[in-house]
């Protein structure tokens, strides 16, 4: 599975922007994670799509961030809103194969393929 994520870019406090991520295999989890400068890869968002498509966020991004998925094109997205410079980071797309349980999907070593990221910046 090859995943492709675009969709970054420089953006003030208080927009939106939405990351695209474009997988070529079927898969049963995707997700989206972030690594800030100085910092450790985290967790935003994943949907577990053999669970009917289920979301789970990150308390960070709740209530902000919406993940989708287009099933036809086969592609994930990163709705986000209200961004703030903290969530400045460069963001991963991954994926898993298989279904996994749900204490796992936060783990990094849960996901099989991951995208190549793209770059968000947020300026106060």
């Amino acid at each position: 599975v090859q995943l492709q994520a675009s969709g970054g870019g420089l953006v003030q406090a208080g927009d939106s922007l939405r990351l695209s991520c474009a997988a070529s295999g079927r898969t049963a989890l995707m997700g989206w994670f972030r690594q800030a400068p100085g910092r450790e890869r985290e967790f935003v968002a994943a949907i577990r799509r053999t669970y009917g498509n289920s979301k789970h966020y990150s308390d960070s991004v709740k209530g902000r961030f919406t993940i989708s998925i287009d099933n036809a094109e086969n592609t994930l997205y990163l709705q986000m809103n209200s961004l703030k410079p903290d969530d400045t980071a460069v963001y991963f797309c991954a994926a898993r194969l298989s279904a996994v349980v749900l204490s796992a999907i936060r783990l990094e070593n849960s996901y099989d393929y991951w995208g190549q990221g793209t770059l968000v910046t947020v300026s106060s």
